[in-house]
């Protein structure tokens, strides 16, 4: 089974690139969307995110939303602002951000792949997020947020990938977080064949970021095909992606915050924790620098607990993530939150944000504890996904993050 194949990107004319770009739609909510997008009429975000060109009373998953990111699209398209390639290309991506550099490729990936469970899954979607891609790919009649690929290391793909950076890349934009982007055109036959040829070899894929995307899209797909005239629409039965080699992807750790201690006080708190861990106050922020090891921030002070050795599972996929582990041994037993999916006591903090937003929600917002955690392995990643089993939810963030607008999918 073929796992990619090359498509013609909806892509941003040359001269409007640093202009149209913008981050992915799942990382801004409504109002930080609104407002970077403040005097910025180009921005994808009035594709990815229109609710921020309705009144603010209206819902992200409003009617009237999908509506206006179709219209917008089509400006889009009217205007020049976005055009399309007339022929089949891969497109190299590279990203830099603080020294670390990445480089894959965007393609189509296939749907039949995904639903075999050949591009393998390792976490459950969230029913209203993923219902909310469902029609915004039905109403765009496009996919625009790349899912995030990975792929294990392979040497002859890699040198590929370097020689096609020989040539100047058709973009390179600076990105609100500082990092670059920049993206080259794979046009020639032969090499796209080689690189489709040497992915299919590999065999698997694995769906690093982007679960709500895949699976909206195995959806639209699925009731697309009701209709018989859509059986010729070869695009539907793919979905955008980037694909890197694993050795490359950056993950950083993935935080939570909880709102209330369950009847607990702080002191009572503590004491539970001397359970299972060995707690001891932390003179400053504290950020885990090996696994096992969690921070916890409580009334103004920073605590540092590591997993007493008894306590240290036996090797199991799952189980011996330190998500799994936080949440079997503190957010479940002492704080009651059975579901970390539905349970709306507890938030996530990308380690992007830093450990004084932890600070700030604690002390400004409706939370009353907050967790840092070691981030987690990227070859863990890849051993659940192997396993077929799948992650606690938010075991992961990927930085830097691929940007919107850059390479779209129209489905026909």
């Amino acid at each position: 089974m073929s796992l990619i194949k090359p498509f013609k990107a909806l892509r941003p004319s040359i001269k409007m690139a640093e202009k149209v770009i913008a981050p992915p739609y799942d990382v801004l909510n409504s109002k930080e969307a609104r407002d970077m997008a403040k005097d910025m009429p180009y921005s994808f975000l009035h594709i990815s995110k229109p609710e921020i060109d309705l009144d603010e009373s209206i819902k992200f998953n409003d009617e009237k939303v999908y509506e206006k990111g179709a219209e917008n699209l089509e400006k889009f398209i009217n205007e020049e602002i976005l055009f399309q390639d007339k022929e089949d290309c891969l497109y190299l991506y590279e990203i830099s951000l603080n020294g670390i550099t990445q480089t894959g490729f965007g393609c189509i990936a296939s749907i039949d792949a995904y639903d075999k469970n050949i591009i393998k899954k390792h976490e459950y979607t969230t029913p209203v997020k993923e219902d909310d891609r469902v029609l915004n790919i039905t109403k765009l009649k496009a996919q625009t947020g790349p899912v995030l690929l990975t792929y294990k290391k392979n040497d002859q793909l890699q040198d590929i990938l370097k020689e096609s950076k020989e040539d100047q890349p058709i973009y390179n934009v600076k990105a609100h977080d500082s990092s670059i982007h920049k993206i080259w055109l794979i046009n020639e036959n032969k090499k796209i064949e080689k690189i489709v040829n040497e992915i299919n070899s590999i065999g698997t894929l694995f769906i690093a970021d982007g679960h709500h995307r895949s699976a909206a899209a195995s959806r639209v797909r699925k009731k697309l095909l009701e209709d018989k005239s859509n059986t010729e629409k070869e695009n539907i039965n793919y979905f955008l992606a980037v694909a890197f080699p694993h050795n490359e992807m950056n993950i950083l750790d993935y935080n939570r915050v909880v709102n209330g201690l369950n009847g607990y006080s702080k002191d009572s708190f503590i004491e539970r924790l001397y359970e299972n861990f060995v707690v001891k106050e932390a003179k400053e922020t504290f950020k885990p620098s090996e696994r096992n090891h969690f921070g916890m921030y409580l009334e103004g002070s920073w605590y540092h607990l590591s997993l007493k050795e008894s306590e240290d599972p036996v090797h199991h996929p799952v189980k011996s993530l330190d998500v799994s582990i936080l949440h079997d041994l503190i957010i479940s037993p002492l704080l009651d939150i059975k579901d970390e999916r539905r349970d709306k006591r507890i938030g996530f903090v990308g380690g992007a944000r830093g450990l004084k937003e932890l600070e700030k929600k604690v002390n400004e917002e409706n939370y009353d504890v907050a967790f840092t955690l070691f981030p987690t392995p990227i070859e863990s990643l890849i051993e659940v996904a192997e396993a077929n089993e799948v992650m606690p939810p938010k075991s992961t963030w990927f930085e830097p993050k691929l940007l919107d607008g850059l390479i779209s999918h129209k489905l026909y």
